[in-house]
């Protein structure tokens, strides 16, 4: 039971920072579009924190999935080209 709320944590700090994220790159992809860029971008972000010493905390936790649903948006504007 833990493990699925720290699934639907995780998932909703995602769609939260994807939202953000989609605010702070000027995205034109609409919400759901960044709520699912923002799941992959926190995933990201997490994993490439956690390879560099980042984490802890909900601070840095959403600082670290902001950016990477960031960089995340940026590539998916690479590669679609709208």
């Amino acid at each position: 039971m833990e493990l699925l709320w720290k699934i639907l944590v995780a998932v909703l700090l995602g769609a939260l920072s994807g939202w953000l994220a989609g605010k702070l790159m000027k995205s034109k992809n609409g919400f759901w579009v960044n709520v699912i860029l923002g799941i992959l971008g926190g995933a990201l972000g997490g994993w490439l924190g956690s390879l560099i010493g980042l984490g802890g905390g909900w601070v840095m936790s959403i600082i670290l999935a902001v950016a990477g649903a960031c960089l995340i948006i940026w590539l998916y504007r690479l590669i679609v080209k709208k």
